[in-house]
């Protein structure tokens, strides 16, 4: 039972933060089980599974809200799908010893990248429905982003997401709607891929997969709720800064890094994220008083914006 709450607190971390940016279920999860001593494919089979269902609902909800541009469903998700499965294969074959360098490896990148992605150079906001953008375009990005999702235990959301709305040309609405439509079939290839590479072994963690489920599912409306409170450049900035700690502990620990060296490493890493979160917290006060701005401007030709003097002194 204490198990189950574990990992369904997990869950409910994991799913607040892809609630609010619209990526970082995988690389979260799977970090915090890698973290808790589940091996790298292990922890990646047990998120996976327990994406099939949390992604369906995700996507129904979004095409309930017509966010989902189908267009880039099959495009992206197909191609995502054949590389998830690749990548799903490869990390079956490779040992746990191997596997916890190469998956720690791949998240410290997509964490760096989460960070600088939301500080220095924040998504592009677009109002397009649909995306004009082509297969030849979105294929090799899903394929791509497929594979580091299973073989990483995640980063479908950081890469394909973020690759979408910096390119600036389709709603940001669409593009995570889209992507998250299109994540169930890479999550049901990638399980299909573990059930092949790890066999049996792949359904070993029913429990981890039934609490990331549950907490997934308490976090959404959650998360809803959060994302309009918290700005996404603070909080994706604070969530690839965890991600490259977590894991550059994990690194440091298989190639025997430590004492004076591991400490220089890690005041490294702590102040580079310092300095980034530094970025993203002027940036939403900047955006913040650039709306307020743009309200007060609406208010002389449009009244009703104003609030009555009660609330304002309230």
């Amino acid at each position: 039972m204490f198990a189950l709450l574990v990992f369904t607190l997990v869950g409910i971390g994991a799913q607040l933060v892809d609630g609010a940016l619209g990526m970082a279920f995988g690389v979260t999860a799977t970090t915090l089980l890698i973290f808790s001593g589940i091996g790298p494919a292990h922890a990646s089979a047990a998120v996976h599974l327990a994406e099939v269902g949390t992604t369906l609902v995700s996507g129904a909800s979004h095409w309930r809200f017509r966010n989902v541009d189908w267009g880039v469903v099959a495009k992206l998700g197909v191609p995502g799908a054949v590389g998830a499965f690749l990548g799903a294969t490869v990390l079956s074959s490779l040992s746990t010893e191997a596997a916890i360098p190469v998956t720690s490896t791949i998240l410290l990148a997509i964490g760096v990248y989460v960070a600088l992605r939301f500080s220095v150079r924040p998504p592009a906001v677009a109002h397009a429905r649909t995306s004009p953008h082509s297969a030849r375009f979105l294929s090799p990005l899903g394929l791509f982003g497929g594979f580091i999702d299973a073989s990483g235990g995640g980063g479908w959301g950081p890469i394909t997401t973020s690759t979408l709305l910096s390119r600036g040309k389709t709603a940001p609405r669409t593009v995570i709607g889209s992507v998250s439509a299109s994540e169930f079939l890479v999550a049901l290839a990638a399980s299909i891929g573990f059930l092949v590479g790890l066999g049996r072994e792949s359904l070993g963690n029913l429990l981890v997969v039934a609490g990331l489920a549950l907490g997934g599912a308490i976090a959404a409306p959650i998360a809803a709720w959060l994302v309009s409170r918290v700005p996404a450049t603070l909080l994706g900035t604070a969530v690839g800064g965890v991600i490259v700690l977590t894991n550059a502990q994990k690194l440091f620990t298989a190639f025997e890094i430590s004492g004076t060296a591991s400490t220089l490493l890690y005041l490294l890493i702590v102040a580079g994220w310092i300095a980034l979160l530094t970025v993203s917290w002027r940036r939403s006060r900047l955006t913040r008083a650039e709306s307020a701005g743009a309200l007060e401007r609406l208010e002389p030709a449009r009244p009703e914006l104003r609030e009555p003097a009660a609330d304002r002194t309230s």
